[in-house]
């Protein structure tokens, strides 16, 4: 379990055989190493934002077949290819905005 010490600064491995400083953690972070691992609690990490909220949107039929075809010639669920083709659009339109508001 991660824990960190008395010191807020410090940050003590999931075994308690190291230590490291939040600046250290910092840069092993921008780094991309794994060694960031030993002091996280997977167990009880969360993924703020991620929790799925149900909505439900009506097709016409012909748009159904349309995805039901994609989805089966990728071979995923009509669900995956309408969350992935959202986040795509919604990724491709936030690189846009800020080009859009700035003219």
């Amino acid at each position: 379990m991660n824990r960190q010490s008395a010191d807020a600064q410090v940050m003590v491995s999931r075994d308690g055989k190291r230590t490291i400083t939040v600046e250290e953690f910092d840069r092993l972070f921008d780094e991309g190493s794994d060694e960031i691992g030993d002091f996280l609690d997977w167990d009880s990490a969360r993924r703020p934002g991620l929790v799925p909220k149900r909505v439900n949107v009506d097709f016409p039929a012909w748009m159904v077949q349309a995805l039901d075809r994609e989805a089966s010639h990728r071979g995923i669920p009509r669900q995956a290819l309408i969350k992935m083709w959202l986040a795509d659009k919604l990724e491709e339109h936030a690189r846009r905005a800020p080009r859009d508001a700035a003219e």
